[in-house]
């Protein structure tokens, strides 16, 4: 049968519960509506869809656990490579990946460093021509002293900044800065946000970004103010000296007490919507070293003062964005170790290589140990399947000589005693010397007739080797429509072979008669234990036994250890070796059965290994192949014909005057 049926999966589908049905359901119905969706088309109440779907899908998953957990971890392989995963693996992958965070956030620490270090550039700037206006100022009659300003105010130019020796102070710095603004009694609050010294840094003035610069003049009224600002633009972004790439800085606005449209951002428990927005037209990003080298993304937050507001420091936060490769910046960083950083670079690439080499060994180390683990006990247990199919000569591979090995050199140990007490039993079959008494006992025990079972065509064929068989078949009536077919190979030859034989029809025939409808496999396991308590250890015997059910057209089997019939359907062969080992051998040996539909001019044809064995001149065997080719080429035959045709095509094969081994051969047609 197929691994996966139309049959298999009706059958999964009816061991399935009420509530898996509905789960599987929904799910479809959403992938419908998903589909429809596609096409424009919009079914109702897709929302509740969409929740009992992902309801559905948690439910099949818990579900399911079990069912993959059990056939996941049925292997030991599978078991040692979870293991394996659960106790090397994770850890590693949990600490590259904790390492690769404290990179990220120190490459970004080291990037938003070098951001503030290039805008200090500019605030200095700034600084500078705001002391060198004052100084120009401080010579000037007609200074006004300080007044509050209204932040809704407009910033008019004193006339004092006309006067030519402070317009040339003014004309010299905006060669350098073509925008850059100067006014007199503004900026108050930026000087009491410097503690009174001068302030030089991001100020929000007007609803805009600034450089800015701002100190106090001491004069005869009191204090006069002196404010220098410069835009904020993509230019001035452009000239930021460091390695970073794009840069944008963004004005967060206050957010209205009812809220709006714009997206909300949380900062320091202060609610916030983004406001001016100026980004870098001209900063590319240095080029990767390496494809271990991919570009980063920065994000930090700057201050600005806002100027103007009276009495109270007021600031406004400024959400920096930046782009940067971390071999560029890490590179100007390194420059203040001087030559050293060559062989700092060195150090740290060597140390991750080694890392990389010892993480390898260790999980090449652990799959070389899991797969010798595993390879041992597969080849056990495909060792036992052998062994419980009756095939006793498979030997299992002694991969180490390590305490595995020992136990398979144990097991071929084992397999090889049983196979050399069954071959010793072969030959002391051929040794033993023929009595007429066993003779006369082993005629009693095959059928004296043919039973008639309509639809059925039976026909028996038993030529010793020796006076006495070891072989035996019989034909059990079980009764209307039914008929039990055994045939078996005993165990040595003669006197024992035939009290055995008949101890086997005996125990064979009260067995069916009683428990006849309990089935092969039982019958078997019922022969084998009988077989044991009252035969010596070294008899056994091998059996065929099957029942054919004319009304049910099936055929049940159990194959105990025999040569494997014949069963020929639809002009197909199929070799019925399913059930155990030999009877009478191990006394809780296990058997199974297997059940085959009859189709109408099935042919089922049982042998004993006499009709395979023959060798011809050239010591070539008959074979199981050429028998199967000869049943093919005569299937249409009546069973008697087709039984005796292949015993004397046997014959003719062997050539010789002297039969080597029993030949039995039973043949059943179903019409």
């Amino acid at each position: 049968m197929r691994a996966y049926s139309p049959r298999r999966f009706w059958l999964f589908v009816r061991r399935s519960s009420l509530l898996d049905r509905v789960a599987v359901g929904v799910l479809v119905l959403y992938a419908l509506d998903r589909l429809a969706s596609d096409f424009g088309l919009r079914l109702p109440l897709t929302s509740l869809l969409t929740l009992l779907s992902l309801m559905a899908a948690a439910y099949l998953i818990v579900r399911l656990i079990p069912w993959v957990r059990r056939r996941l971890l049925w292997r030991l392989r599978n078991r040692l490579v979870v293991a394996y995963i659960f106790m090397a693996v994770v850890p590693v992958v949990l600490l590259l990946s904790m390492v690769g965070l404290a990179l990220y956030l120190l490459e970004l620490q080291i990037g938003a460093h070098l951001l503030r270090d290039d805008l200090h550039s500019h605030y200095d700037i700034i600084a500078a021509d705001t002391a060198a206006i004052a100084a120009a100022l401080s010579h000037e009659p007609g200074l006004k002293p300080d007044t509050p300003v209204s932040p809704t105010s407009r910033a008019i130019e004193d006339p004092v900044l006309s006067r030519p020796s402070v317009a040339s102070v003014i004309a010299a710095a905006q060669a350098k800065w073509p925008e850059l603004r100067a006014y007199v009694n503004h900026g108050q609050q930026l000087v009491r946000a410097a503690n009174g010294s001068q302030f030089a840094g991001l100020a929000e003035f007007r609803n805009q970004l600034w450089y800015a610069s701002a100190m106090s003049l001491a004069i005869s009224e009191g204090h006069t103010t002196v404010l220098v600002v410069a835009p904020i633009t993509s230019q001035t972004l452009n000239s930021l000296p460091s390695k970073l790439g794009p840069i944008e800085l963004t004005l967060l606005a206050p957010a209205a007490p009812g809220g709006g449209e714009r997206p909300i951002i949380l900062l320091n428990n202060a609610r916030y919507v983004l406001g001016e927005r100026i980004a870098s037209n001209n900063r590319p990003l240095a080029p990767a070293i390496s494809w271990f080298d991919p570009p980063m993304s920065g994000l930090a937050t700057l201050e600005a003062e806002r100027a103007d507001l009276g009495p109270d420091t007021v600031e406004r936060p400024v959400l920096a964005q930046f782009s940067f490769r971390a071999s560029a910046v890490n590179r100007d960083l390194l420059t203040s170790v001087g030559y050293l950083a060559p062989a700092v670079l060195d150090v740290l690439e060597i140390a991750s290589f080694v890392f990389l080499l010892l993480e390898i060994g260790a999980l090449a180390t652990g799959v070389v140990l899991t797969r010798t683990i595993t390879r041992s006990i597969a080849d056990l247990y495909e060792g036992t399947l052998h062994v419980r199919r009756g095939d006793f000569g498979h030997r299992v591979r002694v991969l180490k000589r390590d305490q595995l090995g020992a136990l398979a050199e144990s097991f071929n140990e084992m397999t090889g005693s049983i196979t050399e007490l069954i071959e010793e039993q072969r030959q002391r079959q051929r040794l033993e010397q023929e009595v007429a008494i066993a003779r006369e006992v082993q005629q009693q025990l095959f059928p004296d007739s043919v039973p008639s079972i309509p639809g059925l065509d039976l026909s028996a064929i038993c030529r010793p080797a020796r006076v006495v068989s070891g072989d035996y078949y019989d034909f059990v009536p079980l009764g209307p429509g039914r008929i039990g077919i055994a045939l078996a190979d005993i165990s040595g030859k003669g006197i024992f072979a035939a009290l055995l034989m008949a101890s086997l029809q005996a125990a064979l025939r009260s067995t069916a008669a009683l428990e006849g409808n309990r089935g092969a496999a039982e019958l078997v396991r019922r022969l084998n234990q009988h077989l044991f308590k009252n035969t010596s250890d070294d008899r056994y015997a091998t059996l065929f036994y099957a029942v054919y059910d004319s009304t049910a057209k099936t055929l049940t089997y159990t194959n105990a250890g025999h040569v494997a019939p014949i069963f020929v359907s639809n002009g197909c062969t199929q070799s019925l070796d399913q059930g155990g080992t030999v009877i009478g051998l191990f006394e809780d040996a296990q058997y199974t059965e297997s059940t085959l539909e009859v189709s109408p001019g099935s042919l089922l044809v049982g042998f004993s290994d006499g009709l395979t064995e023959p060798e011809s001149v050239y010591g070539e065997e008959y074979g199981i192949a050429r028998l199967k080719a000869e049943i093919l080429r005569q299937r249409s035959l009546p069973a008697n014909r087709l039984a005796e045709n292949l015993v004397s095509g046997v014959e003719q094969w062997a050539g010789a005057a002297e039969q080597a081994d029993d030949m039995t051969i039973v043949v059943a047609r179903m019409t």
